[in-house]
């Protein structure tokens, strides 16, 4: 064995091994950005009941998995979890103490899909833009 071989070894030894793409696997929630799906922010997995686009993505992805963010209330998860249980995906809870993400949900496989587009824009944010954007509106229809 040379040299180099003997300090990766050591090295891997002391602080386990490496691992590709730590950064893109610490935003989504321990996968990789190609294998995803579908994700939610954390905002998004706040909103009562669930997206009706992920439930018919996860009917349509059955051998995905579903990431949750272990950072969040359960009371937020519980019905992404049992979506999960519905539709026959497995779930992981993934708990990163040391680094934050906005997401709070990942649906992926365990290879490459490269999906383009895997944020739902429907949110909270384009309804409370529709909000003030109406309030807006009759503000003005008022002032004139």
């Amino acid at each position: 064995m040379d040299k180099a071989k003997i300090d990766e070894y050591i090295q891997q030894g002391i602080y386990g091994a490496r691992e590709i793409n730590p950064d893109e696997r610490r935003q989504f929630l321990g996968t990789l950005r190609e294998r995803v799906v579908v994700v939610l922010t954390k905002k998004q997995v706040r909103e009562k009941g669930t997206y009706q686009e992920v439930e018919e993505l996860m009917n349509k992805n059955q051998e995905a998995t579903l990431f949750l963010n272990g950072k969040m209330n359960y009371t937020f998860l519980s019905d992404y979890i049992k979506l999960a249980n519905k539709t026959g995906n497995k779930f992981l809870i993934s708990t990163d103490k040391q680094n934050e993400t906005d997401l709070g949900l990942v649906l992926a496989y365990d290879y490459a899909i490269d999906k383009e587009n895997i944020y739902i824009t429907k949110s909270i944010e384009k309804q409370d833009h529709e909000h003030d954007e109406n309030h807006l509106i009759k503000f003005f229809k008022k002032l004139f």
